[in-house]
């Protein structure tokens, strides 16, 4: 494990909360500061992860805690993980964990609160951008300094704006324009119309085929994406685990991740626990996300659904 000065671990501010900076290597580090520095955050203290626990334990009071994995840890991240989710779900302070794609899995498991901003294999703005996230609403103690001055500004609007787009597109998969919110409509005999697995892969094989005469960011649609992939694994009676899915999703896993964290709230996706390996999670359609697609494939009928 590479080694921190301790002149830089054992820093403390006492007169605020402080962000807490944990990480899995030298470059690692260095990669998350880049953005902290670059945000004008305050940071507290900076450790390696085998020393999270430890300092989480006497830390009276933090207002951000940042994690950056660039390698598996085993079971000493995989504790630490879980103590920060459970912290951030409580509220006692805002989390970003940054991991490596290979990484998703064993992350994913154990961070299950969504307060938890997931970024994977991020860019310098991309981290600037979840630090904006999670502090926005944090006061004084812990501030960003005005990024509109910044080179990088244009993007992190365009990641600003693509937040927005995902709210606005899960919630109207459940209310259409000027409706009241209800719940997946459900049908009468509340049995979902056969569907064979061939057309669903149909589907998704004509929707991969845009990609070879059209740029793939012109067609970007995870949410759609993922709820075919799953349809597809619940007739072919496989699971999905999130990395998968995130694949399935045609987008940067962070934004796919975004979109499953939200999809999981709305209550269109579930998450399972593998029962064979406690590093990792399967995600399954709920019941009536389920029966609405099969019903929506039902009315279309032959026309192509793409």
């Amino acid at each position: 494990m590479d080694a921190y000065p301790s002149n830089s671990a054992n820093r403390l501010y006492s007169e605020d909360d402080p962000l807490l900076l944990f990480a899995s290597s030298d470059s690692a580090m260095a990669r998350a500061e880049r953005a902290i520095n670059a945000s004008g955050l305050r940071v507290g203290a900076r450790l390696p992860i085998e020393r999270a626990s430890e300092r989480l334990a006497v830390q009276a009071k933090a207002s951000a805690v940042w994690i950056e994995v660039d390698g598996d840890c085993g079971p000493v991240a995989d504790k630490v993980l879980r103590q920060v989710s459970k912290d951030a779900s409580e509220g006692r302070y805002v989390a970003v964990v940054s991991a490596t794609v290979d990484l998703l899995d064993a992350v994913t498991a154990a961070v299950e609160a969504t307060e938890v901003e997931l970024i994977v294999d991020a860019n310098d703005v991309e981290r600037t951008a979840a630090l904006a996230t999670v502090t926005a609403g944090l006061g004084s103690s812990l501030q960003v300094r005005d990024v509109g001055s910044d080179n990088n500004a244009e993007r992190l609007r365009q990641l600003s704006e693509e937040v927005s787009r995902i709210a606005s597109t899960l919630a109207r998969l459940s209310t259409g324009p000027g409706a009241p919110v209800r719940a997946i409509e459900q049908s009468a005999s509340g049995d979902a119309p056969p569907l064979s697995v061939e057309i669903v892969r149909s589907v998704i094989r004509a929707r991969r085929l845009r990609a070879r005469y059209f740029h793939e960011e012109l067609f970007a649609d995870p949410a759609w994406d993922m709820l075919l992939d799953l349809l597809q694994a619940e007739i072919a009676q496989l699971r999905v685990p999130v990395s998968s899915l995130c694949i399935a999703a045609a987008v940067p896993a962070t934004t796919a991740l975004r979109w499953l964290k939200t999809m999981v709230s709305q209550g269109l996706f579930h998450r399972r626990a593998d029962p064979h390996d406690g590093r990792r999670v399967f995600v399954e359609l709920a019941p009536e996300a389920s029966q609405a697609l099969r019903r929506y494939f039902a009315e279309v009928g032959p026309v192509a659904v793409i």
